[in-house]
């Protein structure tokens, strides 16, 4: 990636963040970042690709870690580990694009909507697809209904964008092990403290403070 075009990725986080996605124009970014509108558009088409590609860049980022786990791992344990933690990481790797995500969605193109959706769809299928294999495998509860687990994870994770301070109590690996190890809790079957760590990629940094 060209530094133009992550001085302009940046300067317009920033300015979305403050003013909204119809509150910033194309001529203050190009004042922003001290480039010419022909240094923009040499990048970017439009301000609503620019928008697409702050939504697209930590899709893609979990996205692509979770095939990585897929390939990386054979069983559905450390795979549901490594995704967790990858999603978790993402909030802090890429704070000011989530927040801009959210705050401005609603003003993506129907084209850049559709792609946008396509992939937060793909890594749904992902992570349903490691609690399915778990449970038909008997590694994971087989009682949990399906769709309610997969939904629940998610839910917990994404919600971290609301509450999650980089000069917090928590870092972003300390919060991804207690998540990681909520998942593993009550996705396992009922397990012995020293079978359970077993189990466990790295243990969470709580338990070594007993």
């Amino acid at each position: 990636m060209s530094d133009l075009r992550e001085k302009i990725i940046q300067t317009s986080l920033e300015l979305f963040d403050r003013y909204g996605f119809h509150g910033v124009t194309v001529k203050q970014i190009v004042q922003q970042t001290n480039t010419s509108k022909g240094g923009f558009y040499h990048h970017f088409q439009s301000k609503d690709e620019l928008l697409f590609v702050i939504h697209d860049t930590f899709i893609t980022y979990v996205l692509k870690e979770a095939q990585a786990a897929n390939v990386i791992h054979s069983s559905p344990i450390p795979k549901v580990q490594a995704i967790i933690q990858s999603f978790v990481q993402v909030f802090d790797l890429y704070k000011p694009h989530i927040s801009v995500f959210y705050q401005e969605s609603l003003y993506l193109k129907p084209a850049y909507e559709e792609e946008i959706k396509g992939k937060r769809d793909e890594f749904k299928r992902m992570v349903f697809n490691v609690i399915a294999e778990g449970q038909e495998s008997g590694h994971f509860r087989r009682e949990l209904p399906l769709e309610i687990t997969g939904m629940a994870i998610l839910g917990m994770v994404n919600w971290i964008y609301k509450w999650y301070r980089r000069d917090g109590t928590y870092t972003i690996d300390q919060i991804a092990e207690v998540f990681t190890d909520l998942v593993l809790h009550f996705l396992l079957p009922g397990k012995e403290d020293s079978e359970y760590f077993r189990h466990m990629l790295k243990v969470p940094f709580f338990y070594e403070s007993e």
